[in-house]
């Protein structure tokens, strides 16, 4: 499967990040790594590059990695839709007191507007 990881440098991208590598070594799939603007991250571009090759390096797992400038959903999106991914995986989603899930704004963005599967990990 041809698997689309988008990632911002929140705590939720990161940690969705280690879960869809180990999730890709596990079933084979052909993992993207797309590194995209976030302006609620406190993570510049070359901290969140060296985070992903760390972990990359750590699992011993070859992805391709690659920066989307702009509007992060719709970058995503168009990407996904150009290089025919079969699933795009997302960070993020917090539990609200009361049990609801509550979406980042780029996370939103794409469930919403999204052509194929999209996978949130919370």
């Amino acid at each position: 499967m041809k698997v689309l990881l988008g990632i911002g440098g929140s705590e939720d991208s990161l940690y969705a990040l280690e879960q869809a590598v180990a999730r890709a070594m596990a079933a084979g799939d052909d993992l993207t790594i797309a590194i995209v603007e976030n302006p609620d991250s406190s993570m510049d571009e070359g901290e969140l590059r060296a985070r992903v090759d760390a972990v990359l390096e750590n699992e011993g797992f070859d992805a391709e990695v690659v920066s989307l400038s702009g509007h992060p959903g719709s970058q995503l999106l168009e990407f996904a839709e150009r290089e025919e991914f079969d699933r795009i995986v997302l960070g993020g989603g917090e539990t609200s007191p009361l049990g609801k899930v509550q979406l980042g704004s780029i996370a939103e963005f794409v469930l919403l507007n999204a052509q194929t599967t999209v996978t949130l990990i919370r």
